[in-house]
């Protein structure tokens, strides 16, 4: 096919009003069905017609009537992505914006951000999305082991992917990260760099990826027949400022750790900055390894040990798995289990 420029210009239909689907089908010499199909990413039309057709479409400026289009379909052609604001993961919002926008494109899907605050029940933007039928599929993240909104979509039936998994006996559709052998991984390093009292930060009890952490934590102390502690007082949801006090604090008591795991990019920076604050270097004073989400650590000095978690893959997935079940694909045929990367710094370096 030519570039664009060969396109016929044509920014009008018949009538003299603005492009139409018929517009589209004289120009291509589709059926006026057939433009709507291939508009709509139907997958029974072949992917050079539906490009062919979004290419034309795009050139003399047709858009679409979306209320008529939902009053005739049903449809909102619209995804929404429940965030609510934490500090735990840097980046975690954009990141997942930047993975399910790459699997919405060229397909006629909008994603929009529908907010969830922690004062107000996390049921509250699933009830008002499916009340009002403001989109076709909903995406949310932090899942609690016998998750309200799981249950809720999964009793209407209501398309959705979580970023994350549930103790629900029912199958759903997810994408999660294996917390469990992240934090068994990182702990294990730890102990091989000759840490004898590993510690970890944890999310709050009432997340399901508490338990996994705790269960990956547990799982290498004692494999290994160390000490250890599931540090008190503060959780990945804690400020850094909090974290950073606690850190101190206890470095003022009796046999502190002297190794972190650490499941976000703020409590490793608070963990580093107070033991700095005491005049000791981290990685060699005190051993941590993080879970890395973004670009963060690069410039960092001293380096530590990071364990790659792709917020972008995760969103890229969960944006795919949900039009999958828009179409109407079996729950337990869209799970995805995310695997843990190692990846090894100088933590000498200073």
């Amino acid at each position: 096919m030519s570039g664009r420029d060969d396109l016929p210009r044509r920014d009008v239909d018949d009538a003299g009003g603005k492009p139409t689907l018929r517009t589209i089908a004289e120009i291509t010499g589709l059926a006026v069905t057939t433009v709507s199909r291939a508009l709509s990413g139907a997958p029974q039309i072949a992917l050079e017609t539906r490009q062919r057709v979004r290419q034309v479409a795009d050139h003399i400026g047709y858009m679409p009537d979306r209320a008529a289009q939902r009053l005739r379909t049903g449809r909102t052609n619209v995804i929404s992505l429940i965030l609510d604001p934490h500090e735990e993961i840097i980046n975690f919002g954009t990141s997942l914006i930047r993975g399910i926008s790459t699997a919405l494109r060229q397909t006629p899907y909008h994603l929009v951000i529908t907010p969830s605050f922690e004062d107000a029940p996390n049921l509250d933007p699933v009830r008002y999305i499916m009340r009002n039928r403001m989109a076709d599929g909903i995406i949310f993240s932090r899942t609690q082991p016998f998750d309200e909104r799981v249950r809720l979509l999964l009793e209407n039936d209501f398309p959705f992917v979580s970023h994350g998994r549930t103790e629900l006996s029912v199958p759903h559709p997810y994408v999660d990260y294996d917390n469990e052998e992240f934090a068994f991984l990182a702990t294990m390093k730890l102990i091989a760099a000759g840490r004898t009292k590993p510690a970890i930060i944890l999310p709050p009890e009432r997340f399901t990826f508490h338990h996994h952490l705790r269960y990956g934590f547990m799982k290498a102390v004692r494999m290994q027949g160390v000490d250890y502690e599931v540090l008190s007082g503060v959780s990945l949801d804690s400020s850094a400022e909090t974290i950073h006090a606690r850190i101190l604090a206890r470095l003022d008591e009796a046999s502190p750790p002297d190794g972190y795991v650490c499941g976000g990019e703020v409590s490793a920076l608070a963990v580093m900055a107070a033991y700095t604050d005491r005049a000791m270097v981290p990685g060699r004073d005190v051993g941590i390894v993080a879970k890395k989400t973004s670009t963060l650590f690069t410039p960092v000095r001293p380096r530590i040990d990071t364990i790659e978690e792709d917020l972008a893959a995760a969103g890229e997935a969960m944006g795919r798995l949900l039009l999958k079940r828009i179409g109407g694909a079996a729950a337990e045929d869209l799970q995805e289990l995310h695997r843990p990367q190692m990846e090894t710094a100088d933590a000498t370096a200073a």
